[in-house]
This record gives structure tokens, C-alpha cells and sequence, in this order.
């Protein structure tokens, strides 16, 4: 198999992991393909509440068929036995696999490196091979087990001059409803939303997600307040206090300019949302509260620009933190 082939099945590992976000959580969102000739024979995804892994999914489907095929995971197989289920390290190195490819390591002391070895010693041979498509589907996970913080999403919806709001408040509609389905598919990849405590005072939003078959997925919500949260709300008193958030892997931030500003200054978001519509408001909200800046230069090289995408008459932009 070529090196272009394997980072290709990678990729389509990672996108697969994709359906397990984020209803897998405790458990990282994997996917693993089981290939033999070029063909998928089987495959499979983490499952809501973290079980049955990727791999167990995955190999139960193919069977027998497992024997002298390939296996890619996004993730490395965990290594270490759990009353939920076994170490999918321990059903790889029985399946008869010929070859396993890895495309992110496990920092979870548990397994890290631990999971390929125990493959390799069952003769299976075992490639770690970087995959930065495997690296992002995993950013949640990664974040909070490198840093014990969730990854930060911020979406901010302006107008092309950065507003947010006219200047008596009124917001809806900025953007068309192409754009708006758009960030409740986001929303939905998102285990916690944020907003403001002035937002949830002045607007009372739902935060829910409003596209069909997706509710069930609608975030935990949380308000940025050092008092206490209404009913049915979670509160976070400090942008610092992000490890506090019990386990949560992702947190999609939405306002308002305020809040924004207090991720960005705290050095906390790790990706920009940015959806723009073909309009000028001019004199409105700003979408982000002043960042202390004094010199230009600082503000520069802190972001690339990953996505960009037509949504109706809008645009949105992704950007990761350089």
C-alpha cells in the first residue's frame, strides 16, 4: 500500500469518526476501516457513551474476513482493560490482521505507545503514521488530556463591517438560513455552548439545535457569570476555569463581544468561526470587545485560515491558531 494510499484510508477513518461526535464522550470519537485489496470489508465509529470502540465495531463486522487485511484507526488502540469492554489492543492482536495503521498516538498514560506494542508482539505489523486529518478530528480529546481543557470554538456572525448587532441590539437575522443550518450542524459536534451574561439576559437564547433528527444533540449550555445559573444552565465563573468543565471535550462559544474578547485575551480559543454577511451596518455592535493591544504587530500571525465556504448570499471562514 502506498504512503498516499494509507493517508487517504486515514483520512476517511477520521471523517468517519466524525458520527461518534460528541455523543462518544468520556471516550474520544474514533473510527477505524478494515481494507483488504483497496475494498472497505468493514467498519465502525465509537459508540454513544464512549462503547463499544471503533476497533471492537470494526471487527465484529468483518469476521473472518479480518484475517490478512489492513486495519486503520484514527486513534491508537487502547491498551488497557475496562469493566465496559475489552482493550481493543487485545482483540486487534487476536483478529489475524496483517497490518494495523495508526494515525494519531494515545497520550492516555494507560495505553500511550503501550496499545501498538501489544499489537506488534502479536506479529502483526504496526505503522504510526502522523495524520493531521486523524490529529484534528481528535482536537478535543487531545486538548484535554495535554492541556485539561476542552477545545474552544468561537463563532461570531457579523456583517462585513464586524458587527454583530444594530446599536439598539437587534441581531436576527445577520446571516441567511444557510448559514444559520450551518452553525447547528456545529453546534451539534459541540459536547458545551457558551454565551455571555448579558447575552442570556438581554436575549434569553435557546441554544439548542433546530435541525431535524439532531436535537438529541443539543449542547449542554453554559453562561459566563460568577453567580449562579439559571435553571437548565451550567456556569463557568473565568475563562480560566475551563478545566473545571467535568470531562467536556468540545465548547462552542457564542457570545457576545464581551465573552469573545475574554477567550481571545485569555489566549483560549483555538479555532475562529466567522460567518459573514453581504451587509453594512455601520455605528453597530462590535462582534469582539477590545483585546489590549498596543502594537499592530501583535496582532498579526496568530491565525491560517483552514476553511472557507459559500453559504447562500453568506460566507464562512475557518481559522486555527497558528
Amino acid at each position: 500500500m502506498s504512503l498516499n494510499a494509507d493517508h487517504r484510508w486515514l483520512a476517511a477513518a477520521a471523517a468517519l469518526a466524525a458520527r461518534g461526535r460528541p455523543l462518544s464522550r468520556p471516550n474520544p470519537a474514533v473510527g477505524a476501516l478494515i481494507v483488504r485489496d483497496g475494498v472497505v470489508i468493514a467498519r465502525g465509529w465509537t459508540q454513544p457513551g464512549g462503547r463499544p470502540h471503533a476497533e471492537a465495531i470494526a471487527l465484529a463486522a468483518a469476521g473472518a474476513a479480518a484475517r490478512g487485511a489492513t486495519l486503520y484507526v484514527s486513534l491508537e488502540p487502547c491498551a488497557h482493560q475496562s469493566p465496559r469492554g475489552p482493550a481493543c489492543a487485545d482483540l486487534v492482536a487476536a483478529s489475524g490482521l496483517s497490518r494495523v495503521v495508526v494515525g494519531c498516538g494515545d497520550p492516555d498514560p494507560r495505553t500511550a505507545g503501550q496499545g501498538i506494542a501489544r499489537i506488534a508482539a502479536a506479529g502483526i505489523t504496526v505503522e504510526h503514521l502522523p495524520s493531521p486529518a486523524c490529529t484534528a478530528s481528535l482536537a478535543g480529546y487531545l486538548s484535554l488530556r495535554k492541556r485539561g481543557r476542552p477545545h474552544v470554538t468561537l463563532k461570531l456572525a457579523t456583517s462585513l463591517d464586524g458587527c454583530i448587532a444594530l446599536a439598539n441590539g437587534e441581531s436576527q437575522w445577520i446571516t441567511g438560513p444557510e448559514a444559520r443550518a450551518h452553525c447547528h450542524a456545529e453546534r451539534a459536534r459541540a459536547d458545551a455552548i457558551l454565551v455571555g451574561g448579558g447575552t442570556l439576559r438581554a436575549d434569553n437564547p435557546r441554544l439548542d439545535v433546530r435541525l431535524p433528527g439532531l436535537a438529541e444533540r443539543s449542547p449542554q449550555r453554559w453562561v459566563l457569570t460568577r453567580g449562579a445559573a439559571p435553571a437548565g444552565w451550567h456556569a463557568l465563573p473565568d475563562p480560566a476555569a475551563l478545566s473545571a468543565m467535568d470531562g467536556l471535550q468540545y465548547l462552542f462559544v457564542e457570545g457576545g463581544a464581551e465573552t469573545a474578547a475574554a477567550f481571545l485575551r485569555a489566549g483560549l480559543v483555538d479555532d475562529l468561526l466567522l460567518y459573514r454577511a453581504p451587509i453594512l451596518i455601520g455605528g453597530g455592535k462590535p462582534g469582539i470587545a477590545d483585546l489590549g493591544l498596543t502594537a499592530l504587530a501583535d496582532a498579526h500571525g496568530q491565525w491560517r485560515r483552514t476553511d472557507f465556504r459559500q453559504l447562500g448570499n453568506d460566507t464562512v471562514e475557518r481559522y486555527e491558531r497558528c
